[in-house]
């Protein structure tokens, strides 16, 4: 596959709602152990607001489609989810325009101005042990992929494995941002719940490419 249109953008989003949804418990038990045990609660409930808007059809242009995304999540969602899924799917959308299909590059861009978008919001640097520490290897693979002549696919299967690398990563590390680094070292032995819902974002984007293929 060349590009990605909305038909598979949509899918992505319902393949993420669904992954979501069955994993909620898992994401709240990995929260409840350095957050407010809530993120899986807050992250299905989101998607499905997310599954209701779009239940009356796919809007023609990707454009249109994240920022639909975007804006439900922001509004649905608590806590710091909300704001920051919110927010990456928002600027994925500015970056897309008002077209009916990405391409590789296309979508890498608007992959990584996502990862800006979150940047840009919570400051997040790598090590931080949150949703960063996963979200920008993905991203950096999708690029390395593509430059080396990996089709769309390829590289989001390249970008699903470097989210569960770098969500793994977490565990060992001392959280520096949020509720989990009250706890100081005791957040270390614990997977981050944002990382580990990043790392199902990318692994669904891989799964709605590939079977689209």
């Amino acid at each position: 596959m060349a590009a990605v249109g909305t038909a598979q953008l949509a899918d992505w989003i319902t393949r993420y709602r669904d992954a979501v949804t069955a994993q909620r418990d898992w994401l709240t038990e990995l929260d409840s152990a350095i957050g407010d045990a809530d993120h899986g609660a807050n992250m299905a409930r989101g998607f499905a607001a997310v599954g209701d808007k779009l239940a009356a059809g796919t809007p023609a242009t990707v454009d249109e489609l994240l920022k639909t995304v975007g804006m439900t999540l922001v509004s649905s969602v608590g806590g710091a989810s909300g704001p920051l899924y919110g927010t990456f799917f928002l600027r994925m959308g500015m970056s897309a325009g008002a077209v009916s299909e990405l391409d590789g590059p296309a979508l890498a861009a608007a992959l990584r101005a996502g990862l800006e978008g979150i940047v840009a919001r919570g400051k997040p640097e790598a090590g931080d042990k949150t949703m960063y520490d996963a979200m920008a290897p993905a991203v950096d693979a999708f690029d390395a992929a593509l430059a080396d002549g990996s089709s769309v696919g390829d590289a989001a299967r390249a970008a699903a494995d470097a989210a569960a690398a770098g969500r793994d990563a977490t565990l060992d590390l001392v959280a520096r941002k949020g509720r989990a680094s009250y706890l100081g070292e005791r957040s270390a032995g614990h997977l981050d719940p944002g990382a580990a819902s990043t790392a199902i974002l990318f692994d669904t984007l891989a799964a709605a490419i590939a079977d689209s293929a």
